[in-house]
């Protein structure tokens, strides 16, 4: 299948140049950077277009050895529209909130993973639910003594105990 043809001008029309507000912004970007206007970062496109021929070829490349791909659009904007493409293309797709560090924290999950599949499974487990029951049983008790001081203030008047 031939990859979808584009210039510049139809990023530049359909408005991809707009990027974040200049104060929301990731360091790592400032090379992809092409400037600033009323507070809205504007986004190289003359780096963009042979960046994302890159990105369709690598998505091609994928696709055609059998790979999956993961389709992200959590926008209200986007969410139909990513839904919908990932249907047609029968691949994954998340169009509603996530949890933070799905993608940036791959590693430590798939070494969670991992570890729930071996045969420590129990044991990892069984620590946490110690970890989770010490822990209720401080918060129980902080909570004991949280009341007792309300019970006792409230039974004060002036320094003096009634």
């Amino acid at each position: 299948m031939a990859l979808p043809d584009f210039s510049m001008r139809q990023l530049l029309e359909a408005g991809v140049h707009f990027g974040h507000q200049s104060h929301r912004w990731n360091p790592k970007m400032a090379d992809y950077i092409f400037g600033a206007r009323n507070n809205i970062h504007i986004i190289d496109l003359a780096q963009t277009v042979p960046l994302l021929h890159r990105a369709l070829q690598a998505v091609s490349d994928t696709v055609a050895k059998g790979g999956r791909i993961l389709f992200v659009g959590t926008k209200r904007q986007a969410q139909d529209g990513v839904a919908e493409a990932a249907k047609r293309s029968a691949q994954y797709f998340v169009n509603s909130r996530w949890l933070g560090g799905t993608l940036t924290n791959w590693k430590d999950d798939l070494r969670f993973d991992q570890a729930l599949a071996s045969s420590r499974r129990d044991a990892w487990f069984g620590r946490r639910l110690a970890i989770y029951q010490e822990g209720a049983a401080d918060v129980a008790a902080r909570a004991r003594q949280a009341r007792t001081a309300r019970w006792a203030a409230s039974r004060t008047w002036a320094g003096c105990r009634t």
